[in-house]
């Protein structure tokens, strides 16, 4: 299926409902250190319920141990900054789904080196979503494209 990269994100209860998210379509979820919490905390388990023993979750000390390992051509950037919109992309199996951390988002050495990078369309003079509220609503287009394939 595809990834969903969560960059050093800082909110249990926020990873908890991504973790529960990737269960339900089928994504692995990856996350980068230093984490703004333990994946032993109680908010975490208590978002992701009993879906935590369903996911496959991978950690990273940093995003270049991460991208040595994958194909850059194929991680898509999420950021308000982006030209893009997420439903524009033809998501492909295997593609990766790049988020920031809750409070500044991906900084801007991060998303200038990935090529592909996207935005979710908000009203003007708003600064961002929710980040658990963000990749289901990116992850959900991907998984559409593959016909809710997994």
């Amino acid at each position: 299926m595809f990834k969903i990269l969560l960059y050093q994100p800082l909110i249990p209860y926020n990873t908890g409902n991504i973790i529960r998210l990737c269960s339900n379509v089928g994504a692995t979820l990856h996350l980068i250190h230093p984490l703004g919490f333990s994946l032993e905390d109680k908010l975490l388990k208590r978002a992701g319920l009993d879906y935590i023993d369903l996911s496959i979750i991978r950690e990273y000390s940093s995003l270049e141990e991460y991208l040595d390992e994958n194909d850059l051509s194929r991680i898509f950037a999420t950021t308000s900054k982006a030209k893009k919109v997420y439903s524009e992309i033809s998501y492909k199996v295997g593609d990766t789904l790049l988020f920031g951390p809750e409070d500044l988002g991906l900084p801007e050495d991060i998303y200038k080196k990935i090529t592909n990078s996207i935005r979710i369309p908000m009203q003007p003079n708003n600064r961002s979503l929710n980040l658990s509220n963000s990749v289901a609503i990116v992850a959900y287009e991907a998984w559409r494209q593959l016909n809710f394939r997994g």
